[in-house]
């Protein structure tokens, strides 16, 4: 089976992570800050909190940025649900933004017509969350902007993007946001086989999000109630969790993120080729903004729509080529319609939804098993 996506691990990384087992520190070593300032220096932010999932970053991020019961948050209906569901752990409502038909990505035009309602009703978001879908950045100077204008602040869920760009800036900067999130799931550009990131440039955040991450303790002398106590002494300052990420999982990181500019260069490579080969077919490949440029996590098509999906979908993984969908909409599963969303209620990200098909991208992807998933989706669609 040609899985969508596959891990590339290295003997560099083998030895990174056997040299923590014969270590002193498995956990709360010197791994994880070292990956924190290679994720600083990737993306030019300031500041950097690693923990064991990008959900738990998202969750993290909303707390820091003040999100309790009574706020609402907005995020895109095209993407997993951790991106949804982090304002539901913090007490707050959540509600969505479609998406530009192009791009499955939240749409600036949708944005901007829903925050001039909200004003109108006194029902402006906390925190606005858009998705960088599939790599490819969204319009961040746009929604940034409004954002901004209305007074809402912005995590950019970046669980696709690492090592990609917007208007020069890598994706992590926080040019047009609070805070970024990165996650390192094995699919993903580069893996800690669990585990993710948080990017900032603003300390107090920072040191919120360190906070939460750990139980809500702190060890700064500075900031205790009891600053003579010993060596050994902490202070729990608010209800936090144990989000940490092990040194184990920082150590395949940081030997993971030495190889990310040739992974990006491959994964683009891979992805103009498909773009070559279906060109004639009649369907449309989701491609990035013209002024960014895409971690190419996915390589998603979007079908034409006399034709059907599932037919496609069943006839590729007979063939072993193990293509996806990303993703159902959020506000349609079974636990948010429950919440009130209907069919219809955002129906560029349905439409997204219906047609579109997740061809499998890694950088180990063979030039012959690439031919062999293109001859065969063209054999589908002819």
């Amino acid at each position: 089976m040609i899985p969508y996506g596959r891990q590339n691990i290295s003997v560099e990384d083998i030895d990174a992570v056997t040299a923590v087992l014969n270590s002193d520190y498995l956990t709360q070593g010197p791994q994880v800050p070292l990956f924190e300032k290679n994720i600083c220096a990737v993306t030019k932010a300031k500041y950097a909190v690693a923990a064991n999932s990008a959900t738990s970053m998202l969750h993290v991020a909303c707390l820091a940025l003040g999100v309790g019961e009574g706020d609402s948050v907005w995020t895109s209906p095209i993407t997993f649900v951790a991106s949804a569901n982090c304002a539901l752990y913090c007490g707050a409502s959540i509600d969505f933004v479609d998406v530009e038909p192009s791009t499955g990505n939240m749409c600036a035009q949708a944005l901007e017509k829903k925050l001039q309602q909200a004003k109108i009703n006194n029902s402006l978001p906390k925190v606005l969350i858009p998705v960088h879908m599939a790599g490819h950045s969204c319009d961040m100077k746009a929604i940034g902007s409004l954002a901004h204008s209305y007074g809402v602040k912005v995590i950019e869920d970046a669980s696709h993007g690492i090592g990609g760009s917007y208007g020069g800036s890598k994706i992590g900067a926080c040019q047009y946001s609070d805070i970024t999130i990165f996650s390192f799931h094995p699919v993903k550009i580069i893996t800690t086989a669990e585990g993710g990131v948080a990017t900032t440039n603003d300390i107090s955040l920072f040191e919120s999000m360190a906070q939460f991450r750990s139980h809500g303790i702190i060890r700064n002398r500075e900031l205790m109630l009891r600053p003579d106590e010993g060596d050994w002494y902490y202070e729990q300052h608010t209800l936090g969790f144990n989000y940490r990420m092990t040194d184990l999982h920082a150590a395949l990181g940081n030997s993971q993120i030495k190889r990310l500019d040739n992974f990006i260069l491959q994964r683009n490579k891979l992805a103009k080729s498909y773009q070559n080969a279906l060109a004639d077919l009649g369907l449309t490949c989701v491609t990035p903004l013209i002024n960014s440029h895409s971690a190419y996590h996915l390589m998603i098509v979007q079908l034409p729509h006399h034709i059907v999906r599932k037919d496609i979908f069943n006839a590729m993984r007979a063939k072993d080529i193990s293509v996806h969908v990303h993703y159902f909409p959020v506000h349609l599963q079974p636990y948010y319609l429950q919440k009130g969303f209907a069919e219809n209620d955002f129906p560029n990200a349905e439409c997204f939804y219906q047609h579109c098909l997740t061809l499998p991208l890694y950088p180990d992807l063979k030039e012959e098993d690439q031919n062999f998933i293109i001859s065969t989706l063209r054999g589908l669609l002819t």
